[in-house]
């Protein structure tokens, strides 16, 4: 199975300029498992394949997944 998980991107606040902001939010993200832990934690951003970077804080089954993280996440499984 793989390290990656999808998790959902929330809106960036303006104070916090480390976040991304675009239409990253109406999708989950694969990311890295062994980041999820700490974010849920400490509240820590967490960058998704595609590049995004955010809080997350809603259930990634709410979303579709983001296109660009699948085809990222598609093309490292496949053997050249």
């Amino acid at each position: 199975m793989s390290d990656l998980e999808t998790l959902p991107v929330v809106d960036p606040t303006l104070d916090d300029p480390i976040l991304d902001d675009g239409d990253h939010e109406r999708f989950a993200h694969y990311v890295r498992k062994d980041k999820i832990l700490p974010s849920a934690i400490d509240g820590t951003a967490v960058r998704a394949l595609c590049g995004k970077k955010w809080v997350p804080n809603r259930d990634p089954k709410k979303f579709p997944v983001c296109p660009e993280c699948k085809d990222l996440y598609d093309k490292l499984r496949k053997p050249e």
